[in-house]
């Protein structure tokens, strides 16, 4: 079984255990969370789709930990005109464990 969610303005396919990083969410490490914007939902044949969201549709995640991701360097430079500016971002994540899928 898995299910496709939309979270921090991406989407994910998702499994029960898996673990993957989305964007920075406002909860502490250890809680268990409800994702409510499940796209599709898919059981061996039995496929539901939303529209835009599948109805009574959830996921249940724990979030495992936060975190920062690796640097990026942003540079803007113009050739021959002694300009070069650089600057670092690095961006905020949170890291979930899936646990359940009910749809």
């Amino acid at each position: 079984m898995y299910a496709v969610i939309e979270t921090g303005g991406k989407q994910y396919r998702v499994s029960e255990g898996d673990s993957l990083r989305v964007e920075s969410l406002d909860a502490e490490q250890g809680d268990s969370i409800e994702l409510d914007r499940v796209l599709l939902v898919a059981d061996g044949k039995d496929v539901k789709i939303g529209k835009p969201t599948v109805d009574g549709a959830r996921v249940t995640a724990t979030v495992e930990s936060h975190g920062r991701g690796k640097k990026i360097d942003v540079v803007k430079f113009k050739r021959r005109k002694g300009y070069l500016r650089r600057q670092g971002h690095r961006q905020n994540y949170t890291e979930l464990k899936i646990t359940g899928i009910a749809g």
